[in-house]
């Protein structure tokens, strides 16, 4: 027997699903955003297995007779959060599906993402609904170093395949996140918090140093919580720091440039107050969400403030974020229509949760935007996908097309 579903306002066969899944389909958009050139009026993605064939205007792609159809008024490349916990931090919201957060130590570089990460959980299918098809998640903000993050696809749930990047970023908190409430727990201060990281910085180094002599018997013992320190050292790995204060920000730079790290500044609430600085290191900031609670640490927190640092010639991108009483996530594409609404624009705006997220990522080879070669990870809408009436009306990620968003 045929059964059927419906894609938004395509109703596709079982059968003709089949064939889908195995990522042979024509992606046809009133309007086609490649991000990686000017949009494309009557445009058309070809799709064959799990990558981009072809990108252009309809009649200029020849698409094979047969070839199955999906058609919106709006497509885009699938969304890339710059920074989550989800698939860490659970849909629940209870303590038995927290897992983004170690608090036995301070600094725990040895943590890996993968470990903990559950691609099952409902909140990654939640995201991917709503187009999002690339996570960078990983351990959260609120220790000194709080452990790796990961960049992964929404789909499939296989991590084998799933997976782009196991051991991402080192991810770091500097100012009051790093900060222990507990005057027998350091770091109590922000002097104290910045010490830390140094010493354990120059042990690293040293155990860098002996594990490099010939003499077998002269290496130390293996240490995780070092080897992974030595990859900040040797510049195979960022640092990750979620950081809001303008001295916290000068610190982390002080930090990059003591021990030749690279750095990837997160949050950065205060960044306009020290944009020559950042601009001159050449780091990049994954902005704060919009939603954050503009107080405390982040009470300079603006909706310009992806706008400012655009402007400033920092490079950017958008994240949905982590607060620790609210662990279920916000989603990116939130964050950058408010973003373009205060001053980014749409095209920066897009570019900044695609292209230009995937750059910061090291994953701009395989997504981000629409071009040949890349995989072919596509978000259709039935409007403008900043405006908050517009329905992400279908997904597809590597090849595979997916379920759209409930109603």
């Amino acid at each position: 027997m045929k059964r059927s579903f419906c894609l938004g306002t395509l109703r596709v066969s079982f059968v003709l699903l089949a064939t889908m899944a195995r990522g042979d389909v024509a992606i046809y958009g009133e309007v086609v955003h490649t991000v990686a050139g000017d949009p494309i009026s009557r445009g058309v993605v070809l799709v064959k297995g799990t990558k981009i064939a072809a990108v252009g205007r309809q009649e200029d792609v020849a698409i094979p007779a047969g070839t199955p159809e999906l058609r919106a008024r709006v497509v885009t490349p699938g969304w890339v959060d710059a920074h989550s916990t989800v698939g860490l931090s659970g849909f629940l919201n209870q303590n038995h599906d927290q897992e983004q957060l170690e608090r036995s130590a301070p600094m725990q570089p040895e943590l890996r993402a993968i470990d903990a990460y559950n691609p099952r959980d409902e909140l990654v299918d939640y995201v991917r609904s709503l187009g999002v098809t690339t996570l960078h998640t990983g351990h959260a903000p609120g220790a000194l170093i709080s452990g790796q993050t990961m960049v992964v696809k929404t789909f499939p749930p296989s991590l084998d395949q799933s997976v782009l990047n196991p051991s991402a970023m080192l991810a770091a908190s500097l100012g009051d996140a790093a900060l222990s409430d507990k005057p027998d727990k350091p770091p109590g201060t922000r002097a104290k918090a910045v010490a830390l990281l140094r010493a354990e910085l120059i042990k690293a180094t040293e155990y860098a140093r002996k594990m490099g002599l010939p003499e077998a018997d002269k290496r130390p013992a293996r240490d995780l919580r070092f080897e992974m320190l030595g990859k900040l050292l040797d510049r195979s790995m960022p640092l990750l720091v979620t950081v809001h204060r303008h001295q916290d920000i000068l610190a982390a730079l002080r930090l990059a440039a003591e021990f030749n790290l690279r750095l990837v500044l997160d949050g950065a609430s205060d960044a306009p107050l020290v944009m020559e600085e950042i601009r001159a290191s050449g780091f990049p900031v994954i902005v704060h969400p919009t939603m954050v609670r503009p107080f405390q640490a982040a009470e300079n927190a603006s909706l310009e403030t992806a706008a400012k640092l655009r402007d400033g010639g920092v490079p950017i991108a958008l994240q949905s974020g982590y607060e620790s009483y609210v662990p279920r996530t916000r989603v990116v594409l939130f964050e950058a229509a408010m973003a373009a609404a205060n001053g980014l624009g749409f095209r920066s705006a897009l570019a900044a949760i695609t292209l230009d997220a995937a750059r910061i990522l090291g994953v701009a080879d395989r997504v981000g935007s629409l071009e040949p070669g890349k995989d072919a990870d596509v978000a259709l809408f039935d409007g403008d996908p900043f405006e908050y009436v517009t329905h992400c009306t279908g997904v597809v990620v590597s090849g595979t097309v997916m379920e759209a968003a409930p109603r």
